[in-house]
């Protein structure tokens, strides 16, 4: 695969990037929210797509909810707030988004955005890239080798801190010992 394809690939992860940016005014709040919906559309339902299209203030909201999450994964706090417009994005395709489930996900969505910031994001956020992309489909250049230069997906590298759990139980809001199993079944985790 090269980087030009990567950049087809993720046409409508720029799109969506062009329109945070013209709403939000600033590539870091483009950044933090295409990356988080970029792992949400990971299975059959995709709700970045509408993001170009979606009026200014839908585009804002969508932005501040995802700043929201990543905030609260980010500082492990164990409760979202409501995300009304994602929610709502993902329910058109049947899915319905608990503010719990990046909770419960966290490490999946952790990997996820980091996973796409430091491979295909490097080249979607590229303006300079993508000029040349426009560049070379109008024929104004031809082949050019940043473009055609193969493009390999790094692993995400977990630190060893990462690997170990701690697991707490609540009183009011108790867990059952295959609720654990299947949990760490699903995400491929051992308790040593």
């Amino acid at each position: 695969m090269t980087v030009r394809e990567v950049l087809y690939m993720y046409n409508i992860a720029r799109q969506a990037y062009n329109q945070f940016l013209s709403v939000c005014g600033s590539p870091e709040k483009a950044q933090n929210a295409v990356p988080l919906l970029v792992w949400l559309d990971q299975g059959t339902i995709s709700a970045i797509h509408h993001v170009p299209a979606m009026v200014p203030d839908a585009v804002a909201v969508v932005e501040e909810e995802a700043k929201v999450v990543l905030e609260c994964l980010r500082h492990q706090k164990p409760a979202l707030p409501p995300i009304p417009i994602i929610s709502a994005l993902y329910m058109q395709g049947g899915v319905h988004i608990e503010p719990g489930f990046f909770t419960f996900h966290q490490d999946l969505v952790v990997r996820g955005v980091t996973h796409f910031l430091d491979g295909a994001g490097k080249f979607v956020f590229d303006d300079r890239l993508h000029v040349l992309l426009r560049r070379s489909e109008t024929g104004l250049i031809v082949n050019p080798p940043e473009l055609m230069a193969p493009y390999t997906s790094q692993p995400v590298a977990v630190s060893e801190d990462c690997h170990s759990m701690f697991i707490t139980f609540s009183k009011g809001n108790a867990l059952h010992r295959e609720e654990i199993f299947e949990y760490l079944a699903y995400t491929s985790q051992s308790i040593d």
